[in-house]
């Protein structure tokens, strides 16, 4: 559901971006105020397998359409609502930028639809009164999979609104909206089964995480959690560089849903100086664009480096991509870097504070 430029206009993608940035500065306060040391590296973790499994797209059997997952629910059940928001911000941040997935006008419209819904809805008001105490597994899928539908229909419509604001005539808000909800209403459900499988084996190999995001509290200093920072990390390893091969390729919800009412997957771009704008810089800060190398004007496909036949090879599934591999790796390991380097400083921001007061 990562929303190109063409989708939004200037006004509707600063509104969002100021909405955005004043979720992150709430978030900021709210973890200066009370973080938990050890959640830091596990953010970092979290962030980097959300990033490697959002390359994996999922078919939605009979439909030609295809989703991935959101990993809202996923981050704010792991973190809670704050350091899941930041998390998610980061993931796409590092998309947008590093990889030219989503677009810089449309980014404070993607993390909104993507870290608001689950983080500061889904989760405070459906997920954690339905859970409770996380003492059964039956709860955690349920919660999961309403949860993750009810995140992902706000963040549906949502998508149908900013392109109403935006004056997209090719996109009427009656149709665009039929078409959206009910794949993500699908797409929805096998992402709360997903969300629950994680968290139930997280809750599985140590509990006090599920229990303590849940009851608000800071993890006792005598409890390591560093067997599942490493299992989670190594699972992100493996998704970005070899489980992103068999992602589907069929469109996602959003590229489906565009295509039955208009005709094609995208509409084209604006001609608009702020949508030039952020066209030039992310050609220049996008070093893997499409999570691939960067193709040179003066070779062919089937020259480009690391690629034996583009062609040929994105045709068949799995696509075996040695750029595929290395832009899973490189996100992640970037995804990791961003969140503890943030985490870290909210630390020593709180630590320079807490000095002054005390002098």
């Amino acid at each position: 559901m990562h929303m190109s430029d063409a989708l939004i206009s200037p006004a509707v993608g600063t509104t969002f971006w100021a909405g955005t940035i004043a979720v992150i500065g709430y978030c900021s306060r709210k973890l200066k105020e009370k973080i938990d040391d050890k959640l830091i590296p596990l953010m970092g973790v979290m962030g980097a397998f959300i990033f490697a499994a959002q390359m994996i797209n999922f078919t939605i059997p009979g439909t030609g359409s295809s989703g991935h997952l959101g990993g809202g629910m996923i981050l704010a059940a792991m973190l809670g609502s704050c350091p899941a928001f930041i998390v998610m911000a980061s993931v796409l941040v590092v998309q947008a930028l590093f990889f030219a997935d989503g677009g810089l006008v449309a980014l404070g419209c993607n993390i909104w639809n993507l870290g608001v819904y689950p983080c500061f809805i889904a989760y405070p008001l459906i997920y954690r009164p339905l859970v409770k105490d996380a003492s059964s597994a039956k709860r955690i899928v349920f919660a999961s999979v309403v949860g993750a539908v009810i995140a992902l229909q706000l963040g549906a419509f949502s998508v149908v609104i900013q392109t109403l604001l935006s004056g997209q005539s090719e996109l009427p808000f009656g149709s665009f909206v039929l078409a959206m909800q009910p794949i993500h209403l699908a797409i929805g459900i096998i992402e709360g089964i997903i969300t629950a499988g994680v968290i139930n084996f997280v809750r599985t190999a140590r509990p006090e995480i599920i229990k303590n995001v849940i009851l608000q509290q800071q993890l006792s200093p005598n409890i390591s959690i560093k067997k599942i920072i490493v299992i989670l990390g190594i699972a992100a390893l493996l998704t970005g560089g070899i489980f992103s091969w068999f992602a589907s390729s069929h469109p996602d919800g959003l590229e489906w849903s565009i295509k039955k009412v208009f005709g094609k997957p995208e509409l084209a771009d604006k001609d608009s100086s702020v949508h030039s704008a952020a066209k030039s810089v992310q050609e220049k800060t996008a070093v893997m664009p499409d999570y691939d190398f960067k193709k040179s004007d003066s070779l062919s496909e089937s020259e480009q480096p690391g690629n034996s036949g583009a062609d040929e090879g994105k045709s068949k599934w799995p696509a075996v991509r040695t750029g595929t591999s290395i832009a899973g790796i490189i996100g992640s390991l970037f995804v990791v870097t961003v969140v503890v380097a943030f985490g870290f400083l909210i630390r020593l921001i709180r630590k320079k504070q807490a000095e002054s007061r005390n002098v």
